[in-house]
């Protein structure tokens, strides 16, 4: 019974660190809201709405972003290169729970401040 105990843990583990590698680092929860906001954003004006990020650091958040299925980037064959990103299924499929982050962060910094 203990072994069949560990096996759970460890997948709950598996499953909670893959939600975790996903989402892990300062801007891709940020990446997620706004583009759940306005849907479609090119990369110049993603920094703007972001920021003081770094064009390093959005590039590189990007492509991780892209490399695990949450964000599409779409690019048009034009002088000068237009590049627009978007959420994929899989993203949007995030929007409910950041936004139950959201509502959390919302009533607790309301209690926190009358403390």
């Amino acid at each position: 019974m203990k072994e069949y105990k560990s096996k759970i843990i460890a997948d709950e583990e598996t499953f909670f660190s893959y939600t975790q590698s996903v989402l892990n680092g300062k801007w891709k929860l940020q990446i997620i809201y706004v583009l759940s906001k306005y849907e479609v954003v090119r990369y110049n004006e993603l920094r703007r709405l972001l920021g003081e990020i770094t064009f390093k650091m959005l590039s590189n958040t990007l492509k991780e972003m892209e490399a695990d299925g949450l964000i599409h980037r779409e690019e048009y064959p034009q002088i000068p290169p237009k590049v627009e990103y978007s959420l994929t299924e899989k993203g949007r499929s995030l929007w409910p729970i950041i936004r139950s982050m959201c509502d959390w962060g919302e009533k607790n910094r309301v209690m926190a401040a009358k403390d």
